[in-house]
């Protein structure tokens, strides 16, 4: 069996369209998804990085392209972006036991609260209570243990060598985006590229230049 995690902030379109997309993707594998909320603003933190909607002209590029591509699942953009996920990154955490991830039942929610939204404010209150309520969570979002297994997941996501999201880890190995899905299906399938050592080649190059 294939043992997949799957790190996303629901703050993200591609992390929206990537979930949507994944059982379609695996269709015909035998596998288990953990899923890993993490926050994606402490990721672009830590390696120095500007996210999509930081960035005026990627931003306006970012929306049309979602959009775009998220046709058919009915993908709208909610009225604030970027927003502050901390709310549904606690909520999905706070969703679990200690020592287990949240369903996908649960990231779902959180996803289509979003990015389904059909225009609506993600963080209004009166929504995230709604939410709250149809996830019936185990304990309250603002509790500590929900912080911390926040906190826990994205420091360890970032030792494993992730930088964004939505990222798939598969056998040490980062499938970054929601158009990395048919590389890992590759993977999966045993593509003869992923044993050539073309993958470990191509991670050790050096940069050309440094930018200071």
């Amino acid at each position: 069996m294939h043992a997949l995690r799957f790190y996303f902030d629901p703050i993200s379109p591609y992390a929206a369209l990537a979930f949507w997309n994944l059982p379609e993707a695996l269709r015909g594998h035998n596998h288990v998804v953990d899923y890993v909320p993490v926050l994606f603003g402490a990721l672009l933190k830590a390696n120095g990085q500007k996210g999509p909607a930081e960035i005026e002209s990627k931003r306006a590029w970012t929306y049309r392209q979602v959009l775009w591509l998220g046709r058919e699942q009915g993908l709208s953009l909610p009225a604030q972006h970027p927003f502050n996920p901390l709310a549904l990154l606690r909520l999905a955490w706070a969703c679990c036991d200690e020592g287990s991830t949240p369903s996908r039942w649960v990231v779902e929610q959180l996803l289509n609260h979003v990015w389904q939204g059909q225009g609506a404010d993600a963080n209004e209150p009166a929504r995230l209570q709604a939410l709250a309520e149809t996830l019936a969570p185990q304990r309250r979002a603002d509790e500590e243990a929900a912080k911390r297994r926040l906190r826990e997941a994205t420091d360890a996501a970032l030792a494993a060598g992730v930088f964004g999201v939505p990222t798939i880890a598969w056998q040490g190995k980062l499938f970054w985006g929601q158009d990395a899905l048919p590389m890992l299906v590759a993977a999966l399938d045993g593509d003869p590229w992923f044993q050539s050592g073309a993958w470990e080649d191509a991670g050790q190059r050096p940069a050309g230049i440094q930018r200071s």
